[in-house]
């Protein structure tokens, strides 16, 4: 008789991906030969910029192609330090010796999460949220504990909302701006009141800032431009969103050096260090300045407008609401109103099967984010198909 496969504990509540695996059936789905229009991904659709490769290739031809220290080379920790200063003004600025380099933002998140909490803690989780964060801390042992936001403030979480869902089990809050799945921006005033909370109750703040250059009204905060201390704070980063380096897989955390050596130990032990081509592509990205500025400005302002232009697509239609997306490349719709006609008790999967099936618009239903009557699309796509699934979105939920 075969073996049977019982998963361990370890991963007894571990779910697919929701996002990957939309993004696989609109794929297969093209290789059959239907004219699908994929905004489910949530990566650019820019190549890396072309300064970055020539680094990673003169790299290779100059022999970087060993094992490098477990938290990555030092310039590139250095880098980062340098970038996160420019942010903190407090009385203990970033060393490289408080930097962790890692197989992209996600890893950095599974670093933290492991090392600072377990069975027994709770996590507060801003909630419509990247849907990774939940597994993530139930992973650590820990319990994520969502806390919804309200529409009225695009769906963003408030400093009182947070304690009250608070416990005395409460370990940490996951923070994320600009947001997945929202685009939604958090103020400095909105961040600094969150902080105050957290150190008050000696909670954890781990801000995740992947889309933090992905702005568009204004620039994004860092949790770093509202501290004095960070003696309880993990900031983490990467280059994958706004460098368009989503394959190089090179993330980071900036905390203090008891939680890095931490978080060292435990990486030596799992991947071990980052890829060494891709650190020092990354170091490019970091420090060849005018390069990366005029890269990052020129996506930001093919980003805005696809945005612009989704945007007065879906203001034709009196039934969508929507979350203002001041950054990221998202947007996030409520169509509760299509799933009220259809009767069904999940309205963003409903829309979602509907969008592929009949309209061939692929998109994340919300809730993979924990709010099912929402639905998430990306702009990260040619203009063109932007512009076409909005205009099929507000023909399904006005039923024309």
């Amino acid at each position: 008789m075969p073996a049977v496969f019982t998963p361990s504990e370890n991963i007894a509540l571990l779910q697919e991906s929701a996002t990957i695996a939309v993004s696989q059936r609109a794929k297969a789905l093209k290789a059959q030969g239907r004219p699908i229009i994929d905004l489910s991904v949530g990566e650019p659709d820019f190549p890396t910029p072309e300064f970055i490769r020539e680094a990673a290739a003169a790299a290779m031809a100059a022999g970087h192609t060993r094992y490098t220290a477990v938290d990555g080379v030092l310039p590139l920790r250095e880098a980062i330090a340098m970038h996160a200063n420019r942010a903190y003004r407090g009385l203990d600025p970033v060393l490289p010796t408080e930097v962790v380099v890692s197989g992209g933002s996600k890893q950095s998140i599974y670093n933290a999460c492991t090392v600072l909490f377990g069975a027994g803690d709770e996590v507060l989780i801003p909630t419509p949220s990247w849907t990774s964060y939940y597994e993530i801390v139930q992973l650590a042992r820990a319990t994520p504990v969502a806390v919804y936001g309200d529409p009225s403030r695009s769906l963003k979480v408030t400093a009182d909302e947070l304690a009250a869902a608070a416990t005395p089990r409460t370990r940490g809050v996951m923070l994320n701006s600009p947001c997945n799945p929202t685009g939604a921006v958090y103020s400095a005033e909105e961040l600094r009141a969150i902080v105050a909370l957290a150190e008050s109750r000696d909670w954890w703040v781990l801000s995740d800032e992947i889309y933090q250059r992905i702005a568009y009204e204004a620039p994004a905060p860092s949790v770093l431009d509202v501290v004095d201390r960070r003696d309880r704070l993990v900031v983490i980063n990467g280059v994958a969103k706004a460098y368009a380096m989503t394959g190089w897989r090179i993330g980071w955390t900036v905390a203090p050096r008891a939680v890095t050596q931490a978080m060292t130990a435990f990486q030596s032990q799992v991947t071990s260090n980052a890829n060494t081509i891709a650190q020092y592509g990354t170091l490019a990205a970091l420090t060849q300045e005018a390069e990366a500025e005029a890269a990052i400005a020129t996506m930001v302002a093919q980003f805005r407008r696809r945005r612009d232009g989704a945007l007065a697509i879906l203001g034709a239609s009196s039934d969508i609401r929507l979350v203002h997306p001041a950054g990221a490349f998202y947007l996030y719709l409520d169509v509760s109103a299509f799933a009220a006609r259809a009767g069904d008790a999940e309205p963003g999967f409903a829309f979602a099967q509907h969008l592929l099936e009949h309209d061939n618009v692929a998109a994340v239903p919300g809730g993979a984010f924990h709010t099912p009557a929402w639905l998430r699309c990306s702009y990260a796509a040619p203009e063109s198909d932007v512009l076409e699934a909005m205009r099929r979105i507000v023909k399904a939920i006005d039923g024309r």
